[in-house]
């Protein structure tokens, strides 16, 4: 298991780098990437080799990913839907301070009908696809990794922060920090990733669909 730990340290250190060096040569996010057609296609790119690379470091070891039933769906939707609604209001919170959405720059300022079709293949990207390669990757992958090593909490802590450096991001760091945070503690709970694949297409889906508001 220890050369599969490295390696997923070192893809994740990968894409962190590539993520902040974006982040900081390309200045501020386009608003209206969501209305491009090459936005949906090279994200479709970047999460299909992050699913393969996530596949390669598990082979054969397939239970790391975690991809099984819950222990009990309905402990896990009891758990889930008051965890994700105080996240949600508390993200929301911080972000009126820290304008961590702004800088992500996901959703457009305004709803452009001209561009219904790129955005709605932005939507599927974003909205299910994203969520499955991400809680692969972190919930999955690495919460198995990581938790015989460190125990629940500072696995929790661990991957959260890492998920957060992940997006490149500085002040949506701590929003996104939080999030991940959540979502492996819905991991640890339910012994599975789908809940947190879940809640996250969900989390996507309310911010996506704000543009219309």
């Amino acid at each position: 298991m220890r050369w599969r730990l490295f390696a997923w340290i070192a893809f994740g250190a990968l894409i962190c780098a590539v993520a902040y060096a974006s982040r900081f040569t390309a200045g501020t996010p386009d608003r209206n990437a969501l209305y491009k057609w090459t936005t949906a296609v090279g994200e479709l790119f970047l999460f299909a080799v992050i699913i393969a690379v996530t596949l390669a470091i598990a082979g054969s070891q397939r239970q790391l990913l975690a991809l099984r039933r819950p222990y009990s769906w309905r402990r896990a939707l009891a758990v889930a839907v008051p965890v994700f609604i105080v996240v949600f209001f508390v993200i929301t919170a911080m972000d009126q301070a820290l304008h961590g959405s702004r800088e992500q720059g996901l959703v457009p300022k305004h709803w452009e009908p001209s561009h219904a079709s790129a955005f709605a293949a932005n939507f599927v990207v974003v909205a299910l696809i994203a969520p499955f390669a991400e809680e692969l990757l972190f919930r999955g992958l690495g919460f198995s990794l990581l938790l015989p090593r460190l125990g629940p909490w500072p696995t929790i802590v661990t991957i959260g922060i890492a998920f957060g450096l992940y997006h490149g991001l500085v002040e949506a760091l701590p929003e996104l920090a939080l999030f991940g945070a959540a979502l492996a503690w819905l991991r640890w709970k339910s012994g599975s990733v789908f809940p947190g694949m879940l809640a996250h297409a969900t989390f996507n889906t309310i911010g996506l669909l704000s543009v219309f508001l």
